[in-house]
């Protein structure tokens, strides 16, 4: 059997659209000789489509699009995500063939935690299916049947399927890929069975998908890859009576598959109306060699965060019809990373900086802000503050007079420049990327109204430490391919100590611990829920650990003033940390 899986990239509520590339991969699919094709989880809408799943009316125009799509389907079967709207809403895989809607399945797990909130708008389906195609048996799963390791997907395999299909809507993060192709090949050796997963991929709003489709065999080993954070028709030809052979050796699984059958009569699946194969099947040639089809994974962590903020930072701005987008410059460290990721998403010419100096810039961050601009080929703005700061300061003179300088007017700096980068984002129509990382987020670390101020946060759930790691691998030959401009980043950047200008001689660490202690001790508090003890017991410093809950606690109330930013991290705020800001638990 030929498989080919179309891992594509959907917009959220853009039928028609979505639509056109469904169409457009089937015929490509169908033109090479597959027998069935895949589609995404929730192809024909987007993923997540949200509370638009609670209007009547976009369920009709899916189901509308969807036999729209049926009617034209021959000589192959497509299998297409959508939402179905019955007597409730399912999150459903369509079979389409011969120019109808041939069979529906229903998601039976439906995850409700971290980014999914599929309980509030789908009803789960209540068991697997399968699906007779040319004599083989499939098996059809939508993403989280599959994570989870029992049914249905086990239900499937006893009921004699060699062949189990997922189409999936998988969010990124570092390290995603690699841990979900390790799961799905276990997933296919505890089956005895070949499993195709069929991912989506692009930016939706925080979420990045980032495809990585694969083929893996019986035996676990994956025999076919697709790219990631790219669309890409992966082609592949299965031997599934190789898998079928396989378990008549292996007695443990016919004597499962025997009891499941005196158990219950039979599986406990849905058996869909069987489907012959095209008669085109017998007539065509293999796919040419099998390592045209295996796509090497992104080989590291730094490469594949970078091409996934790249995609997120591209869909946002396109998707969300945004010409070009302006950032403020600083000469420091997190500006360079998202100007870089601004030029490489969207090209030089679509990307505007600007500097804005005050009394505390000092030359060295000046020079390297505009030798950074240079290198990467944008336009600048030259906007210095210092006239601004002494207007805001004369008019505050008389109600500041019996207080000190402090806090305030290092904050009145952020906020003037805040508004010169709304200024022109108002004037031309520019999206004003900010460039604050996630451990200033989660320590507050930012100035409302001020730096964080802006459209789209492109780095907020990126550490420090690992803003370093970017910026030195994008000066990597690595990093400057395909047809990226080469070491762009003055090395003077990466160099000096982190510093937000705003007081003479200032230094983060003067405020905070160090980024490698700090980011361990965020590490531990917010992606994996660990407490002051628990912090404590890894010899973490009392004083630092304390001092860093303490601000993650308080800074609350900013984070939920955030523009949206990329998930790249298991717990990203927002998406997935949800935290009240009336909160007095101290525990």
């Amino acid at each position: 059997m030929r498989l080919a899986l179309c891992q594509m990239n959907a917009t959220v509520g853009d039928i028609a659209a979505n639509v056109g590339r469904i169409r457009a991969g089937r015929e490509a699919a169908r033109e090479q000789g597959a027998d069935l094709v895949l589609f995404p989880e929730l192809a024909i809408t987007g993923y997540p489509p949200e509370d638009l799943l609670l209007r009547e009316q976009f369920l009709a125009d899916a189901a509308s699009a969807l036999h729209d799509l049926a009617a034209e389907t021959r000589e192959i079967v497509a299998i297409v995500g959508f939402p179905e709207r019955a007597e409730d809403v399912y999150n459903a895989a369509a079979v389409l063939s011969e120019g109808a809607v041939h069979a529906i399945y229903r998601k039976v797990h439906l995850p409700n935690y971290g980014v999914f909130d599929e309980q509030r708008y789908f009803q789960a389906g209540t068991c697997g299916a399968v699906l007779d195609m040319g004599g083989h048996r499939i098996g059809l799963t939508v993403c989280e049947d599959m994570w989870e390791p029992g049914p249905p997907a086990t239900d499937e395999a006893l009921a004699g399927g060699t062949l189990i299909v997922n189409i999936s809507a998988s969010p990124y993060h570092a390290g995603k890929g690699a841990e979900r192709e390790r799961m799905f090949a276990q997933r296919a050796r505890d089956n005895f069975a070949w499993v195709a997963f069929c991912g989506l991929v692009g930016g939706q709003d925080e979420l990045v998908f980032d495809g990585h489709s694969f083929v893996v065999d019986h035996t676990g080993q994956t025999i076919a890859r697709a790219g990631q954070f790219r669309e890409e028709l992966l082609l592949c030809d299965v031997d599934l009576e190789w898998a079928a052979s396989a378990r008549l050796r292996e007695a443990t699984q016919r004597t499962a598959e025997r009891a499941a059958r005196s158990a219950r009569g039979h599986a406990r699946v849905d058996v869909l109306p069987a489907l012959e194969l095209s008669p085109r099947s017998a007539e065509r040639s293999p796919v040419a060699g099998k390592s045209q089809a295996l796509e090497p994974p992104i080989a590291t962590v730094e490469a594949e965060v970078y091409a996934a903020l790249t995609l997120g930072l591209r869909d946002y701005v396109e998707k969300n019809g945004f010409d070009r987008v302006v950032l403020g410059l600083s000469g420091g460290i997190d500006s360079a990373l998202v100007a870089c990721l601004a030029a490489d998403a969207l090209g030089n010419a679509r990307v505007n900086a600007a500097i804005m100096p005050s009394r505390y810039s000092s030359s060295s961050t000046q020079k390297d802000a505009h030798a950074l601009a240079a290198a990467l080929g944008l336009r600048t703005h030259e906007l210095p503050i210092e006239q601004l700061v002494s207007s805001y300061a004369g008019t505050l003179r008389e109600e500041f007079a019996e207080r000190s300088s402090d806090l305030t007017e290092e904050n009145l700096q952020a906020r003037i420049r805040g508004n010169l980068l709304m200024a022109l984002s108002n004037k031309f129509g520019w999206l004003v990327l900010t460039t604050g990382n996630k451990s200033e987020m989660s320590v507050g670390y930012t100035t409302l109204y001020g730096d964080l101020a802006g459209g789209f946060a492109v780095i907020k759930d990126v550490p420090k430490t690992l803003v370093y790691r970017l910026c030195a691998w994008r000066n990597t030959p690595e990093g400057a391919e395909p047809d990226r401009v080469p070491d762009p980043i003055p090395p003077s950047i990466i160099a000096r100590a982190p510093s937000a200008e705003l007081r003479p001689d200032q230094r983060d660490q003067d405020s905070l611990p160090p980024y490698e202690l700090l980011d361990r001790i965020l590490y531990g508090y917010i992606e994996l829920d660990q407490g002051r003890e628990q912090l404590l017991a890894q010899g973490l410093p009392a004083d630092d650990v304390e001092h860093t809950i303490r601000l993650v606690d308080r800074a609350e109330y900013k984070r939920r003033q955030a523009p949206p930013g990329i998930k790249v991290t298991e717990r990203a705020f927002g998406r997935d940390r949800r935290m009240p800001i009336t909160n007095r638990y101290r525990g």
